[in-house]
């Protein structure tokens, strides 16, 4: 059975619907920054998943090609993430998504060094034709955050934002949001397939101690 990052390390991807506290370890992944309406028709937010895409599967099936990364496992390529911000703006100012900045991610196995990457780039842009130097190695240190699933729409998020903000005030803790650590969510519905009121996705938030 491939290695499945959803089921091994289900406290960071498959929490419950109530706030809990975690420490997330960091992790290495590919990352598309930009800028944007993520709901634009073939904007920026939509040629960066094509992008994440392409060199996410091109490093997941490279062992049926020559070239052969040191460590690999057969493995499911994890859920799509996204880090959001916009400037000037404390939270997330839902009604405004034009003003989005954002790092769209997907989640690197260990064994994956910066040499498999670039060569998974140059491989990716070559078979899909796509500019794929967009992608980025990344390293990812998140530490103490709240998070919960959130079941609903996007628009709807700001329900659970309330209830993880009133957890962590009850617990001694404060939003720690800011350049370096930023509002974060994973993906676990594929909305082209999935009703809104079903979908799924983690949110989680850095926080501190008062």
């Amino acid at each position: 059975m491939p290695f499945d990052f959803k089921k091994e390390f289900k406290e960071f991807y498959l929490p419950k619907n109530k706030p809990e506290i975690v420490t997330v370890p960091k992790a290495n992944f590919i990352t598309v920054r930009g800028k944007g309406d993520p709901n634009e028709e073939g904007g920026a937010y939509q040629r960066a998943l094509n992008v994440l895409y392409a060199v996410a599967y091109t490093l997941k099936m490279s062992y049926k090609t020559d070239y052969k990364i040191e460590g690999f496992f057969e493995y499911v390529v994890p859920p799509l993430e996204g880090f959001w911000w916009q400037d000037g703006v404390d939270g997330v100012n839902y009604s405004d998504k034009s003003s989005f900045n954002w790092i769209s991610a997907i989640r690197l196995p260990d064994f994956v060094t910066q040499k498999d990457f670039d060569w998974a780039v140059e491989t990716a842009a070559k078979k899909k034709k796509l500019d794929c130097l967009l992608a980025k190695f990344e390293t990812i240190d998140e530490g103490l955050c709240v998070q919960m699933m959130h079941l609903g729409s996007y628009d709807d998020e700001p329900a659970s934002v309330k209830l993880m903000d009133d957890f962590i005030a009850k617990n001694g803790y404060v939003n720690d949001i800011n350049g370096d650590r930023l509002h974060h969510e994973i993906y676990l519905s594929d909305p082209r397939k999935t009703a809104p009121e079903k979908w799924k996705t983690v949110i989680r938030h850095p926080i501190k101690k008062v």
